[in-house]
């Protein structure tokens, strides 16, 4: 077969496929331009889901005549100004997404250079350029794409509804807007304006949460947690949302390196590295982290969409990440979400109804009757007499004895709480009042109630209790009778000896055995029986997909959470006042006591005006 140069329009239509898969790829591209460009308000508007029509238009830098035309050619650029493809500072290359997006659609591009009498603008169509000509056009850059893939129509079977192609959009345009909450963004259909958000501000930081207030809204701005962190060249900043407000998929975990949006393996895992402690294997945190480097210390061209990056140090980058995300979780204590008190007014109202619009008067039960039993535990502090008299209410002489009788039985019966012996303004989980079913212990505080699930809390204690005793004495071994030799590939075996002295402070003792082999001859205590080539294996497996010994931890903190299960104070059991209290100072003092191993909230706090509002009282 005779080889040959392709065609300069084919070349383009490949490149193109590289680069652009669907409307929300040209759209990144494009705001990606201005963002480069320097703009301060970025605009875009679509058509069908911007298959038929989208535009991108910025008050940025602008473009002379002699630019408009070179920016549309391959290899062209204003963003490599010492040709060094290591040292890069900017988004992308505007000549070579615009080129690519000429290739399989009808582009135009119109320009104003600040302090130009005049915007110019230039079309292709299918990679055939004109020639620029005058335009009406203020102070920036618009660039219109019309007919996305008509010159490749066989891309066009493979786009969604014109509905999901504009959630595509709608998403890559959030994402950087978060990376760069300064700038304005604006984002409408044929309809209306699906997207407005304003510039932040000159402050970042307060800039940073207003915009990621407004994009994943107001729950995650009331349950975020600050990032923030230098080690060598890196900084770290951002919002991490608490263990108890947490979700089904990782769809809302945003990460950028030097404002670039990514979807990187090594960060995730490094997030899942930090939470591991605190939320199941099948929840995950909502988070929003921006790295910042050197750009020599990260390449940003391994994908073609720049999707992915690689660093030079990887471990120092996730140590970073996992360290900080655990201090900022450590400072929120035993905070939990306010979402954890919303489902549970929620769980009141009828129908869920959200609080605030106002109280409501639920209908009379059917069939009052007195109660079987009591309802509170036995305690000094817990017995809670049935009130009698729930039937329907009496009238006249009747009605006056009855509420006589009742006062009565009232003063000759235990009183359902004391008074506690601490005020209850001196603690943020105030004073314990009763146990309710041997389980939930309620307390009062200043503005509210508390109540806490002593088996949940209890068990965090505990849990926190060994992982400080473990960092202190370190990990227990235990050496095995016989020493377990197990087979690998090189390369599997290799990757886990190179973490040899990170799995002996776990408590594995492993070594070389020959080509491929491993001999392991302690193994963690705690573990007791395992499946010790099961577990080699594992970690192989995790480390040449995280790298990072994730399975041994994991299996350690399984364990240490089973213990900690079995060693705390059991659902069933009656806690007198002091023991309720002494939870709570615990709970308070301990990080991380406002959920459980599994990410559920131990208490659930409820104010006194939302509960007022329950009873049609505000």
């Amino acid at each position: 077969m005779t080889i040959r140069r392709l065609p300069e329009t084919l070349v383009n239509r490949i490149a193109a496929g590289e680069v652009i898969e669907r409307p929300s790829a040209v759209v990144k591209e494009l705001v990606e331009n201005a963002l480069d460009a320097g703009a301060g308000q970025i605009a875009v508007s679509l058509r069908e889901g911007g298959c038929a029509y989208l535009c991108v238009s910025d008050d940025g830098g602008g473009m002379s005549p002699e630019e408009l035309t070179l920016a549309l050619e391959r290899h062209a650029t204003s963003k490599l100004p010492d040709d060094d493809l290591v040292h890069i500072d900017s988004l992308g290359f505007r000549g070579e997404a615009l080129p690519s997006i000429g290739a399989v659609a009808r582009v135009s591009l119109a320009s104003r250079q600040a302090g130009a009498s005049e915007a110019w603008s230039v079309s292709v169509e299918g990679g055939r350029m004109d020639q620029p000509k005058p335009v009406a056009l203020g102070h920036g850059t618009r660039v219109e794409v019309r007919d996305l893939f008509f010159a490749t129509p066989a891309r066009l079977k493979f786009l969604k509804t014109a509905r999901t192609e504009q959630g595509y959009v709608r998403d890559g345009v959030e994402r950087l807007a978060m990376a760069h909450p300064n700038v304005a963004f604006t984002l409408s259909d044929e309809k209306k304006t699906v997207l407005n958000l304003e510039s932040g501000g000159p402050e970042l930081f307060d800039a940073r949460r207003k915009r990621l207030s407004a994009i994943l809204g107001r729950e995650f701005g009331e349950n975020c947690l600050p990032v923030e962190a230098v080690r060598e060249k890196l900084r770290l900043e951002g919002l991490i949302g608490l263990p108890t407000y947490n979700r089904a998929n990782a769809q809302q975990q945003f990460l950028f390196v030097n404002g670039r949006p990514v979807r990187d393996r090594l960060l995730l895992g490094a997030i899942r590295g930090a939470y591991q402690d605190f939320l199941a294997r099948d929840r995950h945190p909502v988070v929003a982290l921006f790295l910042e480097l050197p750009p020599e210390e990260v390449d940003v061209n391994v994908h073609p969409a720049k999707a992915e990056v690689r660093f030079r140090d990887p471990g120092l980058v996730r140590g970073l990440i996992v360290s900080a995300c655990r201090h900022a979780l450590a400072e929120a204590g035993h905070r939990a979400s306010t979402t954890v008190a919303g489902s549970a007014l929620g769980s009141f109202r009828p129908g869920g109804a959200p609080p605030g619009g106002g109280g409501y008067r639920p209908a009379a039960p059917q069939g009052w009757h007195q109660p079987a039993a009591a309802g509170f535990a036995e305690g000094a502090d817990s017995y809670h007499a049935p009130l009698p008299g729930l039937q329907a209410p009496p009238s006249g002489r009747q009605a006056e004895a009855t509420a006589e009788a009742v006062a009565q039985e009232a003063d000759s019966q235990p009183a359902t709480v004391h008074e506690p012996a601490i005020p209850v303004d001196d603690y943020p989980l105030g004073a314990a009042r009763a146990q309710l079913h041997e389980t939930y212990v309620v307390a009062q505080t200043r503005d509210g109630i508390v109540i806490v699930d002593q088996h949940a809390a209890h068990e965090r204690l505990v849990y926190e209790r060994m992982k400080e005793e473990i960092a202190a004495r370190g990990v227990a071994r235990q050496a095995l009778l016989i020493p377990e030799v197990v087979e690998l590939d090189e390369a599997a075996a290799a990757r886990v000896l190179a973490r040899r002295e990170e799995l002996s402070e776990l408590g594995l003792e492993v070594e070389g055995f020959g080509e491929g082999s491993l001999l392991v001859r302690e193994v963690p205590a705690l573990m007791g029986r395992l499946d010790v080539q099961g577990l080699i294996r594992d970690l192989a497996d995790e480390l040449a997909e995280m790298d990072q010994a994730l399975s041994l931890r994991e299996k350690l903190e399984e364990v240490c959470g089973t213990l900690a299960c079995h060693g705390s104070v059991r659902a069933g059991r009656r806690l007198n006042t002091e023991e309720m209290n002494a939870l709570l100072r615990q709970m308070e003092a301990t990080p991380h006591s406002g959920q459980c191993n599994h990410g559920r909230p131990t208490y659930v706090e409820l104010k006194l005006a939302d509960i007022e509002r329950l009873f049609g009282r505000r």
